[in-house]
């Protein structure tokens, strides 16, 4: 049984996401401010964290970026729940390492279609098994994890399923519309900007090593051995 933490200050808004969620066989735990929501998480360790922008005390974003610079919970995928629709949050959210982005309100379907997608995405495929090197990039699927240059790069599970399918298909041109598809699991219809976003946080988490994946103008990204 999967769990899903959720980070919620509006208790009648999480007992309800808790009840439907519960109905679909996860497990639920909820946290309603920032301090505890990062107590908890690190305690519990979640398969997935629903967390609410406009939080008490520590902010959504904050609590975010607290739990992606931590080795224990930064493989935990994080999906942001906010009133606010404004590109500019969707933007920030994910530079703070958030797998994906809900605006409220929004139907128990959607949320639960999302939920899904984040937590497939986040899991490694049984069909990946080999390391693959690249420069001095070293992928393990299997661990689930990146060295460069003798260190140990933390990424996001997204970051991750985005750097792989890249080193999958090294020297070969991936649309925005296709890597969408491969990596978050579905359509952002219109918001092929999420890509460029991951791209950034992905080229400066891989510090030199980020030249190694190209932007082809117009149309997409590549990686390849220089």
């Amino acid at each position: 049984m999967q769990t899903i933490l959720i980070i919620e200050d509006e208790k009648d808004l999480a007992e309800l996401v808790s009840f439907n969620l519960e109905k679909e066989g996860y497990r639920t735990l909820t946290a309603f401010d920032g301090a505890e929501g990062i107590e908890t998480a690190r305690r519990e360790l979640p398969d997935l964290i629903l967390l609410d922008l406009m939080l008490p005390g520590i902010m959504g974003m904050e609590v975010c970026k607290t739990l992606k610079k931590s080795e224990k919970t930064a493989h935990i995928p994080v999906i942001m729940l906010t009133a606010r629709g404004e590109e500019i949050d969707r933007v920030v959210g994910f530079e703070v390492g958030a797998d994906d982005y809900v605006v409220k309100p929004f139907s128990t379907r959607e949320l639960l279609l999302r939920i899904k997608a984040v937590l497939r995405r986040s899991l490694p495929d049984s069909t990946e098994s080999r390391i693959i090197k690249i420069a001095g990039v070293t992928i393990d699927p299997d661990r689930h994890m990146v060295v460069c240059d003798d260190e140990e790069i933390i990424l996001t599970s997204t970051e991750f399923k985005l750097l792989l399918n890249l080193a999958e298909r090294l020297g070969r041109v991936q649309s925005r519309d296709l890597l969408l598809k491969n990596v978050w699991g579905y359509n952002y219809v219109g918001d092929t900007r999420t890509v460029d976003t991951h791209i950034t946080r992905l080229r400066t988490k891989l510090g030199q090593a980020g030249d190694l994946i190209k932007t082809v103008r117009g149309f997409g990204y590549k990686m390849e051995e220089q």
